[in-house]
């Protein structure tokens, strides 16, 4: 996965983000909708610049389509 971030959302929802260039934020930051947490990048196994994104609720992994917003 190379360098990650991991955000809890409180009320077992956790949000994974892979692959990252650059974090722009660090543990312990306060982070709101909108806010750009980090920079796309091509670390760990990966073949080219790209996001993974994950999302967990209370410990599983769940479809992200849902928790998309426009």
């Amino acid at each position: 996965m190379g360098k990650l971030i991991v955000i809890d959302h409180g009320h077992g929802i956790v949000t994974r983000y892979a692959h990252i260039h650059k974090m722009l934020k660090k543990r312990g930051d306060a982070v709101k909708k909108g806010d750009t947490i980090a920079l796309v990048g091509n670390t760990g196994r990966s073949t080219g610049s790209h996001l993974h994104y994950e999302v967990h609720l209370d410990g599983i992994s769940v479809n992200p389509a849902k928790y998309i917003v426009n």
